[in-house]
């Protein structure tokens, strides 16, 4: 395992792209089996661009899942990440990422041996891509460290008003007049972005997890973790990544950014409680060889005051964390 940044923003990169593939995937399938035909882009074509936005979604799934076994800050065993809720790490919504990483896996399975089987029943598995897709949102918006940003929420809005309204007017264009289509479908737009604005209010702690606790107000723990950093044309990025040793399951992130390698042109700070799910985000106040200072704010309104004493030997950090209201 490593601790680099680059593993970090790649799981991240690679789940958000993997879930809008998905996305495109599903509402392409919604138009081939509601017969949606257009003169200009012939039905062999749109199916050929949905097979292969299947193999993209696979691909992007999988570097997804590597990169989180790779990647020290949230270590994951093997086991963690194959079975449901054996993780300590959001328990509830990683289940569901597995979940529908798995399901994915057999949809592959029967895709590679569509023509060995009835197609009747093949067509009837193919529906679980939709089961998939719903999996794969409440888990992005669950466990996804960025679904609580607006940019993310407006993404999960668009995605799933689409789908929804995609479904809606797939089951119900035979059975009922256009007008009351396109109105069912509406409804369910509206509803499918209620939906998103719900989940991504609600906090990422679950009840299958019998220690989840709220956000400490105060305390001291030991932590340890890595200095990495990575240079680029317009300057270089230094990133601590610590986790509590002691009693304290937390998670630490510190971003510098410097363009002649001297002063600081901008600071991130990301503490997060693995427990509870809570987030704090903020800036640093101040940084040296020998700690740093900060403050964040949890999505609640409730700020910290973040500190830390640390020693540096070979890109390895080690000391004690302390937060206060």
């Amino acid at each position: 395992m490593t601790a680099s940044p680059l593993d970090w923003y790649a799981a991240r990169a690679a789940g958000i792209v993997a879930y809008l593939l998905l996305t495109v995937v599903v509402l392409i399938g919604l138009t081939l089996s509601g017969q949606l035909r257009r003169r200009d882009w012939p039905r062999f074509a749109v199916t050929d661009v949905h097979r292969f936005g299947g193999l993209l979604v696979a691909v992007f799934v999988s570097i997804h899942v590597l990169t989180i076994a790779l990647d020290s800050y949230t270590p994951f065993s093997l086991s963690q990440l194959l079975v449901p809720l054996r993780s300590d790490y959001r328990p509830l919504w990683t289940a569901l990422g597995i979940v529908a990483a798995e399901l994915l896996v057999a949809l592959a399975v029967t895709n590679a041996l569509r023509t060995r089987i009835p197609y009747l029943w093949w067509r009837r598995i193919h529906i679980l891509n939709v089961v998939v897709w719903g999996a794969a949102t409440v888990h992005g918006i669950g466990a996804g460290t960025d679904s609580r940003s607006v940019w993310m929420v407006l993404t999960y809005i668009v995605a799933v008003s689409s789908v929804l309204a995609g479904i809606v007017w797939r089951t119900a264009r035979r059975r009922l007049a256009p007008r009351a289509v396109g109105g069912l479908a509406g409804a369910a737009g509206l509803l499918g972005i209620a939906a998103v604005l719900a989940l991504a209010a609600t906090p990422h702690s679950s009840a299958a997890h019998p220690g989840t606790v709220a956000p400490a107000t105060r305390f001291t723990d030991s932590f340890g973790g890595s200095l990495t950093r990575i240079d680029g044309a317009a300057g270089s990025m230094l990133s601590v990544l610590g986790r509590g040793t002691g009693t304290r399951a937390v998670l630490l992130r510190i971003d510098l950014v410097t363009s002649d390698g001297q002063s600081i042109s901008g600071t991130a700070l990301q503490l997060e409680d693995i427990t509870s799910g809570s987030i704090c985000t903020g800036t640093i106040s101040s940084v040296n060889a020998g700690g740093f200072a900060g403050a964040c704010r949890f999505t609640d309104g409730s700020s910290r005051a973040v500190s830390g004493v640390w020693r540096l030997s070979a890109g390895q950090l080690s000391g004690s964390l302390s937060v206060e209201a």
